[in-house]
């Protein structure tokens, strides 16, 4: 199944999206949200749809918002692709590499994103998201972990890299929490659609191809990171895994950083696509 939330920043409704048709679920839940992907909401959701009990509604021309509803934490995992440690300079890690954005940084995956002040260094990064469906705490295995996974997104963990990097005081957030720095969606994709060890993902800038690999290059796997953010802290229902990004960056000297005027467009294969302008 696929869930979206459609309608302008702030007032947007949840809907249902099967074989290109949108189908409202206002009757279930105000919101694609934690409390609906944790008590049963998916479920209620397909068997409505069976019994012919959801209206559809027209996604025409609508501005698709981010298809979960504000998460209470966005975790993200740093230099987790083999290709991408490599291009930065570094080794692959041993541990996941886990910093945090702030929650409020989710936006719809083609709302306008600012160049924050002071920025010489705004980069971009495609990732695979994992969206948790049930409180994770100490989970005892990889196996027992998939269980906690409600679906999958599109994530661009944009960063600003001197924030990042040079003004962070060692902790990477404070480039990575700009207003609009987690563009999310268009689809929550559940479980049994993906197969999250092998999907392509790209990335474009201005039209111009600059990341193409695949999530097998990952270091540490889906089920991997959720079991071992377990052991450090509670994952709430509808909290946000951004699993890292491949290379392709323009940390890698190979590619100019993002300025007003630029697009960035990026795609997972089976999860859907984004596209966002840059202002100042």
């Amino acid at each position: 199944m696929k869930f979206a939330q459609i309608g302008a920043a702030g007032a947007e409704q949840p809907v249902l999206v099967h074989e290109g048709r949108h189908y409202a679920l206002s009757s279930l839940t105000p919101a694609v949200d934690g409390n609906f992907l944790s008590q049963g909401g998916p479920a209620a959701a397909a068997a409505a749809l069976a019994a012919g009990t959801l209206p559809e509604v027209s996604a025409a021309g609508v501005r698709y918002g981010a298809p979960v509803a504000r998460p209470s934490a966005v975790i993200c995992v740093g230099l987790n692709y083999a290709a991408h440690a490599a291009e930065s300079g570094a080794e692959p890690p041993a541990h996941p590499v886990i910093f945090l954005k702030t929650p409020n940084t989710v936006g719809g995956p083609d709302d306008a994103v600012g160049i924050p002040r002071g920025s010489t260094r705004t980069d971009w990064e495609v990732e695979l998201g994992v969206v948790i469906g049930r409180r994770a705490s100490y989970l005892e295995s990889t196996e027992e972990a998939r269980d906690h996974i409600a679906g999958f997104v599109v994530v661009d963990d944009l960063s600003e890299r001197d924030f990042q990097l040079n003004v962070s005081g060692g902790q990477w957030s404070k480039g990575k929490s700009s207003p609009g720095f987690c563009p999310t969606g268009p689809y929550l994709v559940t479980p049994e659609e993906v197969d999250a060890g092998q999907l392509r993902l790209r990335s474009w800038v201005n039209g111009e191809l600059r990341q193409d690999s695949s999530t097998a290059d990952m270091i540490f796997d889906v089920a991997t990171i959720v079991w071992n953010l377990s052991q450090y802290m509670v994952l709430e229902p509808g909290d946000l895994i951004c699993t890292g990004t491949p290379e392709g960056v323009a940390l890698s000297g190979r590619f100019p950083y993002l300025k007003a005027g630029d697009v960035v467009e990026i795609e997972i294969e089976g999860l859907g696509r984004q596209r966002h302008e840059f202002v100042a």
